[in-house]
């Protein structure tokens, strides 16, 4: 427990900067995801290609590639520092980019999962295209996708340590910041197993609690 207590500092600054990332790449993970997921369905074929093309390049280009676009090659083209607490908005910005393939791919399986005949009914009362999927596929296609979409997440706060490799606070950085402190490693690395593990936990949780709650009847 001395790993713990002496070095709380340490720990609570990882741990928000761990939040953080997943929170703010959740966020817009979901958010991009949920708009690309609809572009895949969406009967127009420009729509559809933006869409596979963008799933299919960001999802088949590994992660740390990502940040290293989002960390040496966009702060160049916006003419800015990844300084500043900007580096934190960038790493966002790659998490969420990189997520959002996985939620669309997600909303587009719970799309499918929604009986042909609501959408067909919904256009023939008079329903375009963005009212049928807001009101009546999208709330049904959310509640079927509740385990991969939670899946999707527990991912994405995983993936939130390859901010560390990047000179970005979070608990992927706890071996390195707390091995200067005379802290043995592997004890490092034990704690943060288990506290990734009780967020897991945390999230497991809430998606029982979801599931439950919005369950589809079938």
């Amino acid at each position: 427990m001395g790993v713990i207590f002496d070095n709380l500092d340490f720990w609570g600054e990882a741990l928000v900067g761990t939040l953080v990332l997943f929170f703010g790449g959740g966020a817009l993970a979901l958010v991009l995801g949920t708009i690309v997921g609809a572009m895949r369905v969406s009967p127009v074929p420009i729509a559809r290609a933006v869409g596979t093309f963008y799933v299919n390049t960001i999802r088949n280009t590994p992660l740390t590639l990502v940040f290293f676009g989002f960390a040496f090659t966009l702060p160049p083209l916006l003419e800015v520092r990844a300084s500043g607490g900007r580096e934190f908005i960038f790493a966002i910005a790659a998490l969420g980019v990189y997520t959002a393939t996985y939620v669309a791919e997600t909303i587009r399986s719970g799309i499918n999962t929604v009986p042909v005949g609501q959408a067909e009914a919904a256009r023939a009362l008079g329903l375009g295209f963005g009212q049928v999927m807001t009101l009546v596929v999208m709330p049904q296609a959310f509640r079927s996708v509740i385990p991969p979409m939670m899946s999707v997440f527990i991912a994405l706060l995983k993936n939130t340590t390859v901010a560390a490799g990047f000179s970005i606070m979070n608990l992927g950085s706890a071996r390195d910041w707390l091995s200067e402190r005379g802290e043995n490693q592997l004890t490092v690395i034990l704690w943060v197993m288990i506290i990734f593990v009780a967020l897991v936990l945390l999230l497991s949780w809430l998606q029982r609690t979801f599931e439950n709650r919005w369950r589809v009847a079938r």
